[in-house]
């Protein structure tokens, strides 16, 4: 996966490299819609000192690149370049957003053999560097990949995470405001388990305006069958991608943004609790795989699960979402 960069393309064609420590540094890995999405969405946040993104496809990382410099004058200061395997050593954070696209009609499990191969290629590099960073995966299946980066790594599975039901959860937030006719930032909702079809809606931890939703609903009275919409909109969320890679071939804006707020809680330690993708032990009845579920995530990944109480049927649904996977996972 890694490039020489260096002499081809020069760090002094897009920004002088600093040698002061204390920067908070970010490498991104595939220059492709999801990886030149993010880099954009960091950029305008200012929480980056220094972002390289790393991609086989060199001339794609140029363009990419400099199309990102041009705009500076609009951006609070950062410097963007390309870069190469010798930038992991250094980095706070690494964001793996290399591999195949899923394409339509096609389900994340199936991406897994292919992607597999190019994540241990990736990991590789990384550990070559005697990197301390954070890994980041958000190339699909994520639950897969981040089981196959800690397992390749050999590091501590809370620095290895994956991006997982972070966006989904956004979206499950999303719909359920826009139902109820509530601000998006007033509804604290999370999808858990596996980013894909057996991913479930956890009821049993929904607030709207600071109340139940088994409160709130029959207090709003705007649905006959409050109980039948919520399964719509949880189906919602399951189908939300497939939609828009119906319409557009891929997605690439939203999850540039929930990867900015992961990216936020590990540069500033924020603490911040996220459904990313960690691998579970003994944890929700669950064992040795990787799922979402909250956890408090800062600078040094996972910090620890928050092992709230599920009701017995999103359990049931939990478990059997982490067998599916697994059993990917297994057969690699």
């Amino acid at each position: 996966m890694c490039c020489p960069l260096r002499g081809l393309l020069g760090r002094e064609e897009t920004m002088p490299f600093s040698h002061y420590t204390g920067r908070r540094k970010v490498v991104v890995v595939g220059a492709g819609a999801v990886g030149s999405t993010f880099c954009y969405a960091l950029c305008q946040r200012g929480l980056a000192d220094e972002i390289a993104l790393i991609d086989t496809n060199t001339a794609l990382a140029h363009g990419q690149v400099l199309d990102l410099v041009h705009g500076k004058p609009f951006l609070p200061t950062v410097d963007v370049r390309v870069g190469d395997c010798a930038d992991y050593a250094d980095a706070q954070l690494i964001v793996v957003t290399a591999g195949a696209a899923q394409q339509p009609g096609q389900n994340r499990l199936q991406l897994a053999a292919r992607n597999a191969a190019i994540m241990h290629r990736i990991v590789d590099d990384i550990v070559a560097q005697h990197s301390d960073a954070v890994m980041l995966v958000v190339s699909n299946p994520v639950d897969v990949l981040t089981q196959v980066a800690i397992r390749r790594s050999g590091w501590e599975a809370g620095r290895v995470i994956g991006s997982g039901t972070v966006l989904d959860s956004a979206r499950l937030r999303y719909l359920l405001s826009s139902h109820c006719g509530i601000d998006v930032h007033n509804v604290h909702a999370y999808m858990l388990g596996e980013h894909g079809d057996s991913e479930l809606a956890a009821w049993s931890m929904t607030h709207l305006a600071g109340v139940h939703i088994d409160r709130y609903c029959p207090m709003c009275g705007a649905c006959a069958d409050w109980r039948a919409e919520l399964d719509r909109i949880e189906q919602q969320v399951r189908d939300s991608a497939y939609h828009v890679i119906d319409y557009k071939g891929a997605t690439w804006f939203a999850v540039g943004l929930a990867l900015v707020q992961i990216a936020a809680a590990v540069l500033r330690g924020q603490r911040s609790v996220m459904t990313v993708s960690t691998l579970l032990r003994d944890a929700f009845g669950v064992s040795e795989v990787c799922l979402s579920v909250p956890s408090i995530v800062s600078a040094a990944g996972v910090e620890r699960i928050v092992a709230v109480p599920l009701q017995p049927a999103e359990q049931t649904a939990l478990a059997a979402g982490a067998r599916q996977v697994k059993a990917v996972f297994d057969a690699l």
